[in-house]
């Protein structure tokens, strides 16, 4: 391999607990024991919701946990992000603060509104996010 090789040291995944956002977990967890990185698994509670938030952060907790276990069980370090804000904009945010240099995302999300969000979320890293982005369907 070339000297110039970047080797992953932190990879983020979005989750929202669809079929294809675990399928991206797996993908991110696969690569980051490969490289001996770090995984950053992000889940953002849309703020438009109207549903209470404490249940909200329930079930987001809840995907996080999933997510944690599933890649400890496969000796990855991981860490856990669970914020607030609108999951389309800030993802380019997340990405920066949490110095993840790799992106593993899904194409789209659980159904209906949401598959349509997580395709605006993946569309809007493509076009925003400064670092390479692996895309799962």
């Amino acid at each position: 391999m070339s000297g110039d090789f970047v080797m992953f040291q932190r990879i983020l995944v979005p989750s929202d607990g669809s079929k294809c956002s675990l399928k991206a977990e797996d993908v991110a967890i696969s690569i980051a024991r490969k490289f001996n990185s770090r995984l950053v698994v992000v889940h953002i509670i849309d703020e438009k919701l109207i549903y209470p938030f404490e249940v909200l952060e329930e079930e987001g907790n809840k995907i996080l946990d999933e997510a944690a276990l599933k890649a400890r069980e496969q000796g990855v370090e991981v860490e856990r992000v669970l914020i607030m804000g609108n999951p389309v904009h800030d993802i380019v945010k997340i990405t920066e603060k949490t110095k993840a240099d790799l992106l593993v995302i899904g194409t789209h999300g659980k159904s209906g509104l949401s598959k349509m969000l997580m395709g605006s979320v993946a569309e809007n890293a493509m076009k925003n996010v400064k670092i390479p982005i692996l895309l799962v369907k």
